[in-house]
């Protein structure tokens, strides 16, 4: 109590020079935990995205994540219907599980024949109503919201397209689509429609009185091969087009009912999907459900092999970034920790030469080396306490008004801004490991100036002026 004592008056006695060093300290405290709360929240607005949209499992052929992009189709679950009925009745999966839906995913040729335009796709079948069950999950509590998918309550051969798919399919206008330039060639096409062989393909697959009519401008013609490798065409009608973030999937995305995708792939024959989407109550529920997925994937495998992959192995750039950004706060980390170390330092090093005589008279009183020591090191921690504690206040301050001024960033791969929150209450372990950091590291830069103290000579101290 006596060292502490000393230590608080010590600090007192040079007040300038001691709440300059709180300052920094604290300003190096509120700029790591800003920076850790904005990080924060980049993890979790992607988090929640990619959970949103892929779900935190999926069943796949054990090939296909590799190698599905080749021909996805050659890749279908038989029997998803079992496998689904299976999850459902594992009595802990089915209190888990949120959403369990089948998804089938197919490469074709997208045509806009009226316009005489095409381009290559990448086309997705989902339960819609499943999409929106997915969409609502915010295990995070964000403050922004997924648009509702339009495919639900569509007709069935409603279809979503990427804008890059509606641009170069010439669906700007008829879409009411801002900022689609036209291309500088041709400003109006007259194109021929569609050939006879593509027409009449895809009059079988589309009843003469469902859907608009064949005139319509936003109607495309979807060619893919089936099941049994021979060509197959979908009349389809574009009721919106939904920007996707990262250009090259913009220009080759197109959304369908899945029952639509599956009678463009599989026709009369049975109906497969290529994955199994699974999304949970909560993302700790992981490795649990892993678990309980596993004897039923090896019963359904003897068959077909299938394998069950995370939302972190399915999405590698959503790992990246998180990575990204963990290594800037160490650095940031580092940085404000260096300053620390040296402003402490230099404020324990003077007051070493300042105290020079008062060292010499507590020694020459009985006061042992370790005691003077103890008492430099004292005043580095409670400067270290004081200043990690202001930061966090300041911190927790500073993001409280940030997050109600209505400002606004865009994420990594997004497209509609979001409001700008920095999550810093209630990330305990992030201020705990700033602060702690932050004292040990002021604990450190005490300690050199406090030996130099201690090995003082007791008479050469008195003699000092």
């Amino acid at each position: 109590m006596m060292i502490l004592s000393l230590a608080v008056r010590n600090l007192l006695r040079n007040r300038r020079r001691s709440l300059a060093t709180l300052l920094a300290m604290a300003i190096g405290s509120t700029s790591v935990l800003l920076f850790g709360g904005y990080s924060t929240n980049i993890n979790q607005t992607m988090h929640t995205e990619y959970v949103q949209n892929g779900g935190h499992l999926q069943i796949q052929h054990r090939d296909f994540f590799l190698y599905g992009s080749g021909n996805p189709t050659s890749y279908g679950i038989a029997d998803y219907t079992k496998i689904l009925a299976a999850i459902q009745n594992d009595e802990v999966l089915r209190n888990m599980v949120l959403v369990a839906t089948p998804t089938l995913q197919f490469g074709g040729i997208a045509g806009n024949y009226a316009a005489g335009v095409s381009r290559t796709i990448t086309g997705n079948g989902f339960v819609a109503e499943d999409v929106n069950r997915m969409r609502r999950w915010n295990d995070f509590g964000l403050r922004s919201g997924s648009p509702v998918f339009a495919l639900e309550g569509a007709p069935a051969d409603a279809a979503i397209v990427g804008t890059g798919v509606a641009r170069v399919l010439q669906l700007c206008d008829a879409l009411k689509i801002a900022r689609c330039p036209k291309p500088e060639k041709e400003k109006k096409v007259d194109g021929p429609a569609a050939p006879d062989d593509i027409a009449q393909l895809s009059l079988l697959e589309t009843p003469a009185a469902s859907g608009p009519a064949q005139g319509s401008s936003r109607r495309i013609e979807v060619l893919a091969g089936n099941s049994r490798g021979a060509p197959n065409v979908a009349s389809l009608e574009v009721i919106r087009a939904e920007e996707q973030g990262f250009k090259e999937f913009d220009e080759v995305y197109v959304m369908m009912h899945l029952a639509k995708t599956q009678q463009l792939i599989y026709g009369k024959s049975e109906p497969k999907v290529t994955s199994i989407v699974i999304q949970l109550k909560h993302s700790e529920q992981i490795p649990a459900a892993l678990v309980r997925l596993a004897p039923i994937l090896e019963k359904f495998s003897v068959s077909q092999p299938l394998a069950v992959l995370d939302f972190r192995t399915l999405n590698p750039f959503y790992v990246q970034t998180i990575q990204l950004f963990d290594t800037i706060f160490g650095f940031i980390f580092a940085l404000i920790g260096a300053i620390v170390l040296f402003t402490v330092s230099n404020t324990m090093n003077t007051a070493v030469v300042e105290r020079t005589v008062e060292i010499g008279t507590l020694r020459a009183i009985g006061l042992r080396r370790s005691g003077i020591r103890q008492l430099f090191v004292t005043e580095g921690m409670l400067l270290g306490m004081g200043g990690a504690v202001l930061g966090v206040v300041v911190a927790l301050v500073f993001s409280g008004i940030a997050n109600q001024m209505g400002l606004t960033w865009s994420p990594p791969g997004g497209v509609d801004p979001l409001p700008l929150t920095l999550t810093v209450w209630g990330e305990t372990r992030m201020i705990l490991g700033t602060t702690v950091g932050l004292i040990c590291i002021a604990v450190l830069s005490a300690w050199w100036p406090a030996h130099r103290a201690a090995k003082l000579d007791v008479v050469e101290a008195l003699r000092h002026v």
